[in-house]
């Protein structure tokens, strides 16, 4: 069964990255939602949340990526 710190540590990182839009904070919470999926006894659905949460959070690290990409950099003109 996965410990209290385990889900207060994703929670953190997934707040933290929700208020500061931190990419290190999604990857963090996505490894420990990942290592939360892992864990035989979960429920069921609480593991398809926490694969939701850890898919949509990639997502969004992946749209972040591509949006830097396209943007023209400072100082070019």
């Amino acid at each position: 069964m996965p410990t209290n710190n385990l889900w207060a540590g994703a929670l953190s990182q997934l707040l933290i990255h929700q208020e500061s839009g931190c990419p290190h904070s999604a990857r963090h919470a996505i490894r420990l939602l990942d290592q939360l999926c892992e864990f035989a006894d979960l429920d069921a659905e609480v593991r398809l949340l926490c694969e939701r949460a850890s898919q949509r959070l990639g997502q969004h690290l992946d749209k972040g990526r591509e949006r830097r990409r396209e943007e023209p950099h400072a100082g070019a003109a």
